[in-house]
């Protein structure tokens, strides 16, 4: 949290970084911190201290920075990462709830875990598998929390306006007075519509279900094999739907063996299981999109690197996520995209095939574009 409050002059830099965090919630005994372990190769124990925050950083797969730099031979090969932090099961205490929610608010994204794996040495709390059930008690744990802090904020509002009458307090009660309602209601702040102006508003509160949901469904090793059909044999397509939410099925207990084995030695294990691509690699990417990140490419000798934006940033924009200099210096951006570059092996060779294009700043950076900034200074 520190490198968040000590970045004030490379804002762009930090501004990325705060993007990229994902709180791991859920009940007790489903599998939160095995999942955190496999994502980021963190080596903690629950068992030591079960309501500590575990903070950790897992590298965003990228097949294209790879290849690059099989033909760049640089130095140094840098992927974009997204960092996790893993809190205590959420309890029926509401009080400790409270206490070990506090991290996540300044999350950018939750992933809640959902057991649905049998293991009768490890009793689920409720007694029994039922995924829904164990969804909508997080959630109302998360919406009792949001709705606490909102109480304060419309009391201490609603005095001000009875002091003084102001139109931004005004508009910002009406704000919160929909938000209430929705969430006695018991439907999610993400499921709302919000204005830009109101969006700026309620950013500041931090509210928890007001983040993008990433479902991830912890499923027993023998669904392994048809993991793809988890929501709909576990009728969860209403869930899926929902706006600002994924749903990702993930097998923890193959998952932490894959983790313990070499490149070779996975690979075999996924082919046996029948899986295209590991439950940690799809769960990654999944964070990635559901927070609105992609990545352009910057390659050459001393470093082939991923850099993480938001989707639709404009290149000006996006050469701040290297450099604030660069950004406020910009004149052109160089482009090509990266199949392209990778079939013509070079720079050079990319130029003379005319695969390179000349960007101003109010260029549209697409996921993939390899970039040579131009700037000043």
């Amino acid at each position: 949290m520190a490198l968040r409050r000590g970045c004030e002059r490379e804002q762009s830099l930090c501004y990325y970084r705060k993007l990229m965090q994902t709180g791991i919630i859920g009940l007790p005994q489903v599998g939160k911190t095995s999942l955190f372990r496999i994502l980021t190769r963190a080596r903690v124990d629950a068992r030591s201290a079960p309501n500590q925050a575990h903070v950790g950083i897992a590298r965003v797969p990228d097949e294209r920075v790879a290849r690059l730099a099989e033909i760049f031979k640089p130095k140094k090969i840098t992927y974009a990462t997204i960092e996790y932090v893993d809190i205590g099961g959420i309890q029926k205490d509401r009080e400790k709830n409270s206490a070990s929610l506090v991290p996540l608010r300044e999350a950018d994204a939750l992933a809640h875990v959902v057991r649905l794996f049998e293991n009768p040495a490890v009793p689920h709390e409720a007694g029994s598998i039922d995924a829904m059930r164990d969804i909508e008690s997080v959630d109302i744990e998360l919406m009792l929390n949001d709705l606490e802090q909102m109480a304060k904020r419309i009391e201490r509002v609603e005095k001000d306006l009875k002091k003084k009458k102001d139109p931004l307090l005004e508009t910002e009660l009406q704000v919160l007075m929909r938000c209430r309602e929705a969430l006695e209601a018991e439907k999610p702040l993400r499921e709302l519509e919000f204005k830009p102006e109101e969006q700026k508003m309620i950013t500041g509160f931090m509210f928890l279900t007001r983040k993008p949901m990433l479902y991830v469904l912890n499923l027993g090793d023998e669904e392994a094999p048809e993991a793809d059909r988890a929501v709909e044999k576990h009728h969860l397509e209403k869930l899926a739907s929902k706006p600002h939410t994924a749903v990702v099925p993930f097998c923890g207990k193959i998952e932490a063996e894959l983790a313990e084995l070499d490149d070779a030695e996975a690979a075999e294990m996924m082919s046996a299981y029948g899986l295209k691509e590991s439950g940690r690699d799809r769960l990654i990417h999944a964070s990635y999109r559901l927070l609105g990140l992609i990545s352009f490419l910057t390659c050459g000798e001393p470093e082939c690197r991923a850099w993480t934006i938001e989707r639709g940033m404009t290149a000006q924009k996006a050469a701040g996520a290297i450099h604030s200099d660069i950004e406020k210096n910009f004149i052109k951006a160089e482009v090509v995209f990266w199949q392209d570059l990778l079939a013509a092996g070079s720079f050079a060779a990319a130029r003379e095939k005319g695969q390179f294009r000349l960007e101003g700043k109010e260029y549209v950076v697409k996921d993939g574009d390899v970039i040579l900034f131009r700037h000043s200074g």
